[in-house]
């Protein structure tokens, strides 16, 4: 099937997409005209990521490096929801409660290593994060050469809702988002519309949301630039005005309040400010995990310092070891994910009690 084909190659694809094979089907890859297409295939699950996914995506990036026939690939996600909503919560929360916690590990190295392949690779990766982009998703899309949102697009760490950290490089890219925007993206686990996505430096461009189309038919022809050319051609060809970014307007109360030395004093300088989003903002803080939001501050602060995603890398999977010894990761995923009671009892329940020099002998370990 050729990218430009007629509406019964894409046919194919959807309906490949919905009833591919329950295991070996949950990524589709597909070589044609020169253009390396990577599918994520659970739509009913977001196309949530499991090891058997990231394993089969590292392999076939492994193989298309230096196939002649692969010049430009593509990370897409299958179904109307969403590119990717992360990992697969409930089995991390099986691991962690049943002593299995350093093969949930051993897994997150592998996805972390699938992330650092991304950023590194030396062809362009194409990723369209239409829908739902969260988490684990960012870690595949956020460290492509080309990132494109739709005004459609939810982007997101939401990681501090259930008791744990940004991880996927999740922590670089947060840094490196301008002023203290990764420090109130972290802490609130909020999540981002195209525009905030591209002003947080987590996306390039905003195409229509049915202008995936005309990005493939497009990418044959752009073969053998560098990525910086293709994201600039197909912006000019294809791209659309992003919503409006709110949280530009917005870098006042947030550089201000996010320099606060720990997560009290943040809240205290939140809790001064005139700013109704500031008043928001505290109230979602104060809803998450005292332990994952001091934890998160750090490893945003620490990323930030060095500036380099290996690093950064390294980083979360220590403190993903770290978290995963504490209450209340298993208790976040329980009460958001599984009970759906909304109500975890976090340990301790006031940021004020965390013990930072823990947590900072995690980050720095090495």
């Amino acid at each position: 099937m050729g990218i430009t084909d007629s509406a019964k190659g894409r046919t194919s694809m959807a309906q490949a997409a919905e009833t591919g094979p329950p295991e070996a089907g949950h990524v589709l890859a597909d070589v044609a005209d020169g253009i390396g297409i990577l599918t994520l295939n659970r739509p009913r699950q977001i196309n949530a990521l499991t090891r058997p996914m990231v394993s089969t995506l590292t392999r076939h990036l492994d193989a298309w490096r230096d196939a002649p026939e692969v010049g430009i690939v593509v990370l897409r996600g299958a179904g109307e929801r969403g590119f990717c909503a992360g990992g697969d919560i409930l089995a991390f929360h099986t691991a962690i409660t049943t002593g299995k916690q350093h093969e949930f590990l051993s897994f997150l190295a592998e996805e972390f290593q699938l992330d650092g392949l991304i950023a590194t690779y030396p062809k362009p990766v194409v990723a369209l994060m239409d829908g739902l982009c969260m988490g684990g998703g960012v870690g595949l899309a956020g460290h492509a050469s080309i990132r494109i949102v739709t005004p459609r697009s939810a982007v997101g760490m939401p990681e501090t809702h259930i008791g744990y950290s940004p991880d996927v490089g999740g922590t670089h890219l947060l840094g490196l988002a301008p002023g203290r925007l990764g420090e109130h993206l972290a802490l609130t686990a909020s999540t981002m519309g195209a525009g905030d996505a591209i002003h947080a430096g987590f996306a390039d461009f905003c195409i229509a949301d049915d202008g995936f189309e005309e990005i493939l038919a497009a990418l044959p022809d752009l073969i053998g630039l560098p990525a910086p050319d293709v994201a600039i051609a197909l912006e000019i060809l294809h791209g659309v005005p992003a919503p409006a970014a709110r949280l530009a307007g917005e870098a006042g109360w947030i550089d201000t309040a996010y320099a606060g030395a720990d997560v009290p004093a943040i809240l205290a300088r939140l809790d001064q400010s005139p700013s109704p989003s500031a008043a928001e903002a505290a109230a979602a803080i104060r809803g998450n995990s005292p332990l994952a939001l001091q934890t998160a501050l750090q490893a945003v602060r620490a990323a930030r310092d060095d500036a380099h995603l290996p690093s950064a890398l390294a980083r979360e999977l220590r403190v993903a070891a770290y978290l995963m010894r504490h209450p209340d990761l298993p208790e976040g995923i329980r009460a958001q994910i599984i009970d759906k009671d909304r109500n975890p009892q976090w340990t301790p329940s006031d940021p004020a009690r965390v013990d930072l020099r823990e947590i900072a002998a995690a980050i720095a370990a090495g």
